[in-house]
């Protein structure tokens, strides 16, 4: 499986976005939250993606992870944590 690279996500840099992450298992589910990305890069190990809200506060989604897109959405798969973190722009 190809990683994902920083070119795959910075198309939501700058903008306003809405992040679900949802359990494959139908288990309880986060409400969607809107905030807008600062800016995306690796994480020192380079295993993970982080998606900064400011220069502190982040979402790391794993590089590994199953990816699909449509239009302004993007969805990574995680098939060892069980959870799908979509984005999508606001």
């Amino acid at each position: 499986m190809e990683l994902i690279k920083i070119e795959d996500v910075k198309r939501f840099v700058g903008g306003p976005v809405e992040i679900i992450i949802h359990d494959d298992d139908g288990g309880d589910q986060a409400a969607a939250v809107k905030k807008t990305v600062k800016k995306v890069q690796y994480c020192p190990d380079e295993t993970h993606i982080r998606f900064y809200f400011d220069d502190y506060y982040f979402l790391a989604v794993p590089r590994s992870n199953r990816v699909s897109e449509t239009g302004e959405k993007w969805s990574a798969s995680d098939a060892e944590s069980g959870l799908t973190y979509t984005i999508r722009k606001a």
